[in-house]
């Protein structure tokens, strides 16, 4: 099998983009993904209590080291991910299930060597989601000309979500002291602070059994008003967020690239040296070979992922309190009519993870995330409800028989 040619004709990257945000609810732009595809996915255990540590940073860079990890061991080339915040899904093509296990374990147990965390991943076949009655179909959305990142409809990634944390298909951490490829993943930028009031995050789900089309009505109404915020909501300023040095996520950044010759201080001081030429090429404008920062910023800002559709909405929006409490009561009188389920949580800063693998290329990526817990707050709110709804036996996991698994929220662990 090869890229250009695959046995079961399925290639993301020849999917149109879409470019209105709006329409990645139609399901005409989406595709099923076959058979003989997996799903890898992966959460942060227990992100609840390293929010409450103080540790979201380091939850989001764990989540999206896993994004990295799997796309330099593949070889760099487009993949369908969505990041989470305290996780991340990807979408793996047949044949190189073997080299995305390799690489899930490496992060696994680099997150628990270098980072304290817990890790947990999966590896789930399409054939196993079909056949528990749930579709994984992708979309492409372009935010920018640059990038275009997965969405997804059908049930069938958080058909994947449950399974990991049911313990299923579990892919084992590696040996101490594994190191996956990490290359191109920073954390540099300094949490950018809400301009119009707070930073939302938002998290919905459509209710199971609910009418498709008023619970997609109530989403897309949600969607609009977060528009209604000044550059749509986007948590980033016009120029991109600040940089400070030494970076705030420099300790992650020396975890992810490993000892250099053995040795970690040896890595600390080249990174610092490093660290402090590029935060001089950014505060001066100094372009560097091909490389523009200023350019770069601009880019930074059209590329991030601060909206997303993936079996439910996502987004981290700048905006007024009136204008949060105007989508809270949207969704509040959507859920009171079985509609949908959501959470919310509100916060002060948005952070920004970053995958840059050449610098002086237009197609790096953005994952942003509310800097108090945001998406995984959000989703303990919505898992909250679901197991309120589903009452005493709530702690028993669903059946996954066809047809009984439902699009349940994220949990955080």
């Amino acid at each position: 099998m090869t890229q250009t040619e695959p046995a079961d004709g399925f290639r993301y990257a020849d999917l149109t983009p879409a470019t209105d945000f709006l329409s990645v609810l139609d399901d005409a732009h989406y595709r099923p993904v076959p058979d003989g595809w997996w799903v890898a996915v992966t959460d942060v255990v227990d992100s609840t209590g390293a929010i409450a540590a103080g540790r979201y940073r380091a939850v989001n860079f764990a989540g999206a080291a896993v994004i990295a990890a799997l796309r330099n061991a593949l070889g760099r080339r487009e993949l369908p991910f969505v990041f989470g915040g305290d996780g991340a899904s990807v979408l793996v093509a047949p044949g190189e299930a073997g080299t995305a296990r390799d690489a899930l374990a490496a992060t696994a147990a680099w997150a628990r060597d270098a980072m304290g965390l817990t890790l947990r991943a999966a590896l789930v076949p399409v054939t196993e989601i079909r056949a528990a009655g749930h579709a994984v179909e992708v979309a492409r959305y372009a935010p920018s000309p640059d990038v275009a990142y997965a969405m997804f409809m059908g049930g069938g990634i958080a058909f994947a979500e449950r399974a990991l944390k049911r313990g299923l298909y579990a892919v084992e951490p590696a040996a101490p002291g594994a190191q996956p490829d990490l290359a191109g993943l920073t954390c540099r930028f300094e949490p950018a602070k809400a301009r119009h009031g707070l930073i939302l995050s938002i998290l919905v789900v459509a209710v199971e059994g609910a009418d498709r089309t008023a619970a997609r009505a109530a989403i897309t109404d949600v969607v609009r008003l977060a528009s209604e915020a000044p550059s749509r909501g986007h948590p980033l300023r016009p120029g991109g967020p600040s940089l400070r040095w030494p970076p705030a996520g420099f300790a992650h950044e020396v975890r992810a690239r490993g000892p250099l010759w053995g040795s970690l201080g040896l890595r600390r001081l080249h990174l610092l040296g490093a660290t402090l030429l590029a935060h001089l090429v950014f505060r001066f404008g100094l372009r560097v070979g091909g490389f523009s920062p200023l350019r770069y910023l601009d880019e930074l800002v059209a590329n991030t992922d601060f909206r997303k559709y993936d079996d439910g909405l996502r987004m981290t929006v700048d905006c007024s309190p009136e204008l949060a409490a105007r989508i809270e009561a949207r969704l509040e009188a959507a859920e009171a009519a079985g509609l949908v389920r959501f959470g919310l949580h509100r916060q002060g800063a948005a952070l920004t993870t970053c995958i840059t693998p050449v610098a002086a290329m237009r197609d790096h990526v953005h994952f942003v995330d509310g800097e108090d817990g945001g998406y995984a707050r959000a989703a303990q709110v919505l898992k909250a409800k679901e197991l309120s709804t589903r009452g005493p036996l709530a702690k028993q996991p669903p059946s996954e028989k066809p047809g009984a698994g439902e699009a349940a929220a994220r949990g955080t662990g």
